[in-house]
């Protein structure tokens, strides 16, 4: 049975894992402290615009402008006609600094690069994803595929959707009846859209107008489908919020979710707990004792595959290929626990028949079936190299988990204690050989230092004579290698030289530059504007549990007027508790307007 487990007993981090058995198939964690900007809806204005790029930058509220192509604006945003503008128009001829827009942000902050923005806002619901503001953009999505495609189109065609706006059928969608879908439309992403345009009209940039729903309320609306057995949730408070959600959009199936109050902890019953761990290994183990090796870079993430113990096979060819389809199945499962994105090589072990490596790309492409992320895939070189492109959904697992080493820097590696000493010997000696050098102050690490002031005691006697300066080697406990600080003294600046040298050493590892420098106090997080939208009705239920439902009613109570009307009141309550949860509720803040609600 594949169930959902959200664990949320400690209050700095929610996990979510979506598993098939005991089986862990995805996972995603959230950081209560980390604010997730993807899908966030702001209105900007522009600070910069580079021609050389075709791109401007934007004030968005974040410390970090972001970065807004040419190719995302939206057409209303030009400040000239489309028709007026002879050959191929430029981004300075339509817009100007100053200017104010409704953006998205498309990509989360990375490294040194500012979030990637959008103009064509798209808002996602159950069923559906509104684009309000490009008509041309509509459809079906693109993994629905056969007689369900031509059924939704058929579905589609019966919602009363605007000219200037656009709508796309998410998988969720396939086999729901119109009614589902105008209540997803009606009732929630148009309401949404109007009062983030009443926010835009009142509010100056930078302000963030709408904000993305939380991981709970993504996670029944992304990944929940019919073969989604039972939703277990360890936290009263998150059990609750997931039910109002349920009761709200998908009553039919609040029978599903349970709260688990065992003391074994949840994903410990289930026995995934390790299986996450894994996740953050750089060597992943395959059933036959073959490996898979993930290695980051700054351009792209690469894999490695590793027969190692592997006999699984009569002879080599065999085992290389029953190696390669286990690690296609593995390295589809890794991509998404980890949400690595972009672009992925793979070196699969050397196949000599055409044919295995086609077995193996069939395997790959079928795993990924099941992702959600847009991938591409093309065929083995060869070289016996795949390359391939995966949608990046949200931050990856190392991402949001895992800081840079703060010894190596991330570089995985540092140098020996010999080879650091003499590196540094010859930058202490470059630092003698200026003009006007009086003294050159060392602190080292300790094994560092120790080498030199005995096995280099006599390089260092010579360099003292050869360039007629003082030179202290100082060990710092609080130093490790590859760290060194060399501080230059000039003839009259030197002000310690009544300072035992022992009392030179800083207790930290940090330059004294660093340690004297400000630290910025971090801004608050912005509040969205947006904060309550309540339907005027809950959302209907499929026609077989409507009419399960019928028949259960005029068994049991006769279908009389007053438990028809207390069971509508019971739902719409349902539907504003998740709404006020969803958006913050009434919770007073100076910096948010409480929307009034729609009805219908």
């Amino acid at each position: 049975m594949k169930r959902i487990l959200i664990n949320a007993t400690q209050p700095e981090e929610i996990r979510v894992a979506m598993v098939n058995g005991q089986k862990l198939y995805d996972l995603d964690i959230e950081q209560t402290h980390k604010t997730q900007k993807k899908s966030n809806i702001y209105k900007g204005v522009i600070t910069r615009i580079e021609p050389s790029l075709e791109a401007a930058f934007i004030n968005y509220g974040s410390e970090r402008h972001g970065f807004l192509s040419f190719k995302e604006i939206s057409r209303e945003y030009w400040l000239k006609d489309p028709a007026t503008i002879s050959g191929r128009p430029s981004i300075r001829d339509v817009l100007k600094e100053g200017q104010e827009l409704l953006i998205q942000v498309e990509k989360e902050e990375r490294g040194n690069k500012g979030a990637a923005l959008t103009t064509y806002i798209s808002l996602a619901g159950r069923y559906l994803v509104l684009m309000p503001n490009n008509p041309k953009a509509g459809g079906v999505s693109r993994r629905i595929s056969g007689e369900d495609r031509q059924k939704v189109r058929e579905s589609l065609a019966e919602l009363n959707i605007p000219d200037n706006m656009g709508v796309i059928v998410r998988t969720a969608g396939v086999a729901r009846e119109p009614e589902e879908l105008t209540w997803d439309f009606e009732q929630y992403l148009k309401p949404i859209w109007q009062a983030i345009q009443d926010a835009a009209k009142e509010h100056k940039a930078p302000a963030l107008l709408y904000q993305e729903s939380n991981i709970i309320i993504r996670t029944l609306r992304d990944y929940f489908r019919s073969d989604i057995g039972e939703i277990i949730i360890d936290n009263p408070k998150i059990h609750r919020q997931a039910h109002d959600f349920i009761q709200a959009v998908m009553p039919h199936n609040t029978r599903k979710l349970k709260l688990y109050e065992d003391t074994l902890p949840l994903f410990s019953r289930y026995q995934i707990e390790h299986q996450i761990e894994s996740a953050f290994h750089r060597e992943v183990n395959l059933p036959s004792g073959g490996a898979l090796v993930i290695d980051h870079t700054e351009a792209l993430v690469s894999i490695d595959i590793n027969s190692a113990r592997s006999t699984k096979g009569q002879d080599i060819e065999e085992t290389a290929l029953n190696t390669n389809l286990e690690a296609a199945d593995e390295i589809a499962r890794q991509l998404r626990l980890r949400d690595l994105g972009g672009l992925v090589v793979i070196d699969f072990i050397d196949m000599l028949p055409n044919k295995h490596q086609r077995e193996v790309e069939r395997r790959l492409r079928e795993a990924m079936k099941v992702d959600r992320a847009r991938v591409q895939i093309a065929r083995i070189s060869r070289f016996g190299l795949l390359e391939m492109s995966r949608q990046r959904l949200r931050p990856s697992l190392e991402e949001s988990n895992q800081i840079t080493c703060p010894r190596c820097s991330g570089h995985g590696f540092i140098r020996g204690v010999k080879p650091m000493a003499l590196s540094l010997l010859r930058l202490i000696e470059e630092e003698a050989m200026k003009e006007m050098t009086e003294k050159v102050i060392t602190q080292l690490p300790i094994d560092v230092a120790t080498f030199l002031l005995n096995e280099k005691r006599t390089a260092i006697n010579e360099l003292q004579i050869r360039h007629s300066i003082e030179l202290l080697i100082l060990p710092n406990p609080a130093l490790t290698t590859p760290h060194y600080h060399i501080n230059r003294i000039r003839i009259g600046e030197d002000n310690e030289t009544q300072l035992a040298s022992y009392k030179l050493i800083s207790k930290s590892s940090d330059t004294p530059e660093e340690i004297s420098k400000p630290v910025p106090p971090k801004a608050e997080p912005m509040q969205p504007v947006v904060t309550q939208i309540t339907p005027s009705q809950p959302a209907p239920p499929p026609a077989h549990h409507r009419a399960a439902e019928a028949t259960a009613q005029q068994a049991k109570a006769g279908n009389t007027p007053s438990s028809l009307t207390q069971g509508v009141t019971k739902g719409v309550e349902g539907v504003r508790r998740f709404f006020g949860s969803l958006f913050g509720g009434n919770t007073p803040n100076t910096h948010a307007t409480n929307t009034a609600e729609y009805t219908q």
